[in-house]
């Protein structure tokens, strides 16, 4: 699939600017909480890497497939341009918090998911989180494949089930967090994004994305 013509038609210019206002809201009033100054940061799918540039952390690493992911990554963040399956260039035990938002769905199949999450779990150290952003079938009504390259469809329910069978436990499961795009009535304001993130009886009503936040155990 080409990537670089289905993205820029998927992300015009003017959208992207008002998704990285929403993706710096987002990491400083949310994600950041699971994420220390000091930690290394492995990004699964960092598509335009809103979420590196805009977490505070010590080291960056990116596995992203797309031809010009460089040109949008922050500068000294590592670039893995492999399969998520395939992340042998890690050391194991070398990595804080893993990251993957909106790309679980991307993959072919449940053993390459699987596989994926064998990997996550070889490169976290001990007591390493996973946080996963991620479209929740239960609540999506068919507009799961609205977009051409969702393949791996999954609920909170069998995303758990799938951590668990790859040796991850999971810590918080949130079935309904975030709306399912950027397109949809999301506010893009920042002072709205945050609103929103302190109002959880609003993701009960937009929310069509988990969030689960999973770890890799000490022993």
């Amino acid at each position: 699939m080409d990537l670089n013509k289905l993205y820029s038609a998927r992300f015009p210019e003017q959208d992207l600017k008002a998704k990285k206002l929403v993706w710096k809201a987002l990491c400083e009033k949310f994600f950041q909480k699971w994420v220390r100054e000091t930690d290394t940061v492995l990004d699964l799918g960092a598509g335009h890497g809103e979420f590196l540039r805009y977490i505070r952390c010590a080291a960056r690493i990116a596995v992203e497939l797309h031809q010009d992911a460089g040109r949008w990554l922050p500068e000294g963040t590592r670039l893995l341009q492999t399969p998520s399956w395939e992340l042998g260039e890690i050391p194991a035990g070398s990595v804080n918090v893993v990251f993957a938002s909106n790309f679980f769905e991307h993959l072919p199949d449940k053993d390459k998911l699987l596989q994926t999450l064998g990997e996550v779990n070889r490169v976290l150290v001990p007591k390493g989180t996973l946080l996963i952003l991620q479209p929740n079938l239960a609540f999506l009504h068919g507009r799961f494949f609205d977009f051409f390259d969702h393949y791996l469809p999954l609920t909170h329910k069998s995303m758990s089930e799938a951590l668990n069978l790859a040796g991850l436990q999971v810590k918080q499961c949130i079935p309904r967090f975030l709306p399912y795009t950027t397109r949809s009535r999301f506010p893009k304001a920042p002072w709205l994004v945050r609103l929103y993130l302190r109002l959880p009886l609003a993701w009960r009503i937009f929310g069509k994305q988990m969030f689960i936040i999973a770890e890799k155990p000490s022993t």
